[in-house]
């Protein structure tokens, strides 16, 4: 490969590329730990509530295109939410909220995972609960 330029400019070109993609990385971990209050109030419902849309769409059997479209949200979400987590793991911040948002983000995932790789399972597993619920609320209700 030639690339006709000398060696001495094209290795200050490659170090400059690398320090601006080290700070640009440095800037986004900061900006997401300055705003943690408020990506944390949008991600942590947004991630709820587009997994059990992704949970209703896989127990009434929706077609697969609409499931891939909210679980891929949902990944989207998810990633976003372990990225966050990462940014406080990073400088050492290791506390209770950031396992709850690691944990909660790896529930996410596995669930849509669950949901595009093997739905048919998934959706009997849903089926089960709500008849499950539906006996329990039965033997408890007075006739």
């Amino acid at each position: 490969m030639n690339c006709n330029c000398s060696h001495a400019n094209h290795s200050r070109v490659v170090k400059l590329k690398i320090m601006l993609d080290i700070h640009t990385l440095h800037t986004l971990c900061q900006l997401s730990r300055s705003h943690c209050v408020g990506i944390c109030a949008f991600l942590v419902p947004a991630n709820m509530i587009i997994t059990s849309q992704t949970l209703i769409f896989t127990g009434f059997r929706r077609p697969h295109w609409q499931l891939l479209t909210t679980a891929i949200a949902s990944f989207t979400y998810a990633i976003i939410l372990l990225l966050h987590v990462w940014t406080w793991f990073l400088i050492g911040v290791v506390m209770a909220p950031s396992f709850i948002l690691l944990f909660l983000s790896i529930v996410c995932l596995g669930i849509n995972f669950w949901a595009i790789g093997h739905p048919r399972s998934l959706a009997f597993l849903l089926h089960w609960l709500v008849q499950g619920g539906k006996n329990l609320i039965n033997d408890f209700s007075y006739e």
